[in-house]
This record gives structure tokens, sequence and C-alpha cells, in this order.
């Protein structure tokens, strides 16, 4: 089967390629056009189509004998640096809508627990959007709404061990940090993904996972500093003034690790069933407390430099 997949070079991207491949699928990377080569997988056989997912010519190009196109394309995670208009409404209207023309026979795209195009929050209002144009195309489709990924490179778990490596003594958590989330690890997600996509009985559903324990906001921070072996005080502040720091940092720095963008994910509750993966999949997906090792390997700076530039 050839597989389009946009976002091949993020997270989930990177962690989904070397599974299709290995299960003798033929995957053709939308990328966009840069200086600097794809930040894809080392040693992967992928064809590669450049072009942005918002251009229409370039996604019809890219479509040519595709049968099944896994969208994880988003703009969420590069702040004001990223389009999520572009990228993540118009981008999957254009992508489905081509799709259907193309006569593709699946189409996969990952969203957020929460997602509602009626939301306030950015994000989760883009997620929603798009959700809504894939329900329109009629391709055959299924839309898994995630939790927050964990994993070594994810953007959630590694800007909070950062702010803790970085941190004089506190940490600003907004709104006492009481929203819960069900975060579920990188791994569990592709998983998710790769079982979907030969899974016929899944087509026109919108499932929600995520992992198997619920965490406040503050006891995610507290379980970051206990892998890391460090101490900071937690201290409550306005979700305004947080926004509004994380806005004046986006101004300052070139690159900055937390954005508006990112405080959306902190903002409501995105939680699900507990068996929501077993009940779907079939498998028990990975604890969090048994998965944050890899938050040792990187300096501060280091890590820095990764979130910054990713």
């Amino acid at each position: 089967m050839l597989i389009l997949l946009t976002g091949g070079t993020g997270q989930v991207g990177r962690a989904l390629l070397p599974r299709l491949l290995a299960a003798g699928h033929e995957v053709r990377c939308l990328v966009r056009p840069s200086r600097r080569s794809p930040h894809l997988p080392a040693g992967v056989p992928v064809q590669l189509a450049l072009g942005r997912v918002d251009d229409e010519r370039a996604v019809r190009g890219a479509l040519a004998g595709v049968e099944a196109v896994i969208h994880l394309a988003s703009a969420e995670w590069r702040g004001q640096r990223g389009d999520l208009v572009g990228t993540d409404v118009e981008g999957t209207r254009l992508l489905a809508a081509s799709a259907a023309a193309a006569g593709v026979k699946r189409l996969m795209y990952v969203s957020h627990l929460g997602a509602d195009r009626a939301s306030g929050y950015p994000v989760l209002k883009a997620k929603g959007i798009a959700e809504e144009f894939i329900r329109q195309s009629g391709v055959p489709h299924l839309i898994l709404r995630s939790g927050l990924v964990f994993g070594p490179e994810d953007r959630f778990t590694n800007v909070i061990a950062l702010l803790v490596k970085l941190a004089p003594g506190a940490l600003l958590l907004p709104s006492e940090g009481r929203t819960t989330l069900q975060p579920i690890a990188i791994q569990d997600l592709v998983t998710c993904l790769e079982w979907g996509l030969l899974n016929p009985e899944l087509t026109g559903q919108t499932i929600s996972i995520g992992g198997p324990d619920m965490y406040t906001v503050r006891e995610l921070f507290e379980l970051v500093m206990d892998g890391l072996g460090r101490r900071r005080a937690l201290w409550s502040i306005s979700p305004i003034v947080l926004r509004g720091t994380a806005w004046f940092m986006e101004q300052i720095l070139p690159r900055a690790p937390i954005t508006a963008h990112w405080l959306d994910h902190l903002a409501i509750s995105g939680v699900t069933e507990l068996t929501s993966v077993t009940q779907a999949f079939g498998f028990k997906p990975t604890p969090l407390n048994r998965g944050l090792e890899y938050l040792k390997t990187q300096s501060a700076w280091r890590e820095w430099r990764r979130l910054s530039s990713a």
C-alpha cells in the first residue's frame, strides 16, 4: 500500500515511519521546502514530495497513486512562527478534498482530546474545524482524538523538564494546575495508527484515546520533578498573566519553547475513558510514571536548542 504521510518530520511521524515500512508499506512524505534536509529517521527508504499542505498543486501531485493518507501536519507547536489557519484548517480542507478527488481509500487524522470548532482556544478550535472537513469529504476515514503525547522528542514533558532545570526556585502554574490531562505514550499512539490503518470496522469513527492514568497539571509537574530528582516550588498564577508572559517571550526570543498555543493544552481538561485504548485496539497503554527515563538524558542548554529549533 502506498501511503502519503504529512507531518513526517514531527515526533509522531518519525516514530510511525519505521513501523509502516517494516509492515511492508510504501511511504511518501509531504515535506515543506527548506534549505535543511528533512528531519526524517536515518536510513528509511521513503519517497519525498516537496510542498506545503495548503499548496493545492503540491498536494494533488503528492496524492498520485496513493491509497491511504495519514495526516499529522500541524503548526500548533510553532507558536507565532506557525500558521494554524493555513496548516491545520485550510491545509486539512485542501488535503481532504484532494484525497476525495484522487479516490483515496483511507484517511487518518490525529486530533486532540477537547477538539471543538466552537472552542475559544485556537489549537482546539483548529482541530475541531479540521475534523469536520474530513468528515464531510466523503473519504473513508478514522479520526483519533489523542491525549497529549509523551516520549523522548515530545514538546510537553520535555518543556516541563526544561523549566525545572532552568527555574531558579519556583515554577508558575495556571489556576493552581487543576486542569486534568491523560497523556499517552508515543509508541502507543503509533500502534493505534498502525492498527487502525488496516481495521475496516473503525471506518467513519472518531475515537478518543489516552493513557491509563489521569493527572492534574500540578501532578504532572511533580512527576517530572521526581523523575529529574529536582524540586521546585509551584506557584499559582492567573492564566491571563501567564499567556501574556508567553506572548512576551515569543516577542523577545527568536524561538521560544513556551508559546500561547502550548498553554492551550493546559487550559481545559483533556480526558477520556481510562480503558479507551484497550477497548478500541486491544492492548494496554504504557503508564506515564514508567516512561520518563528520557528526561535525564539532555543538558538544559542542549534541550533548549532542540525544542526551540523544532
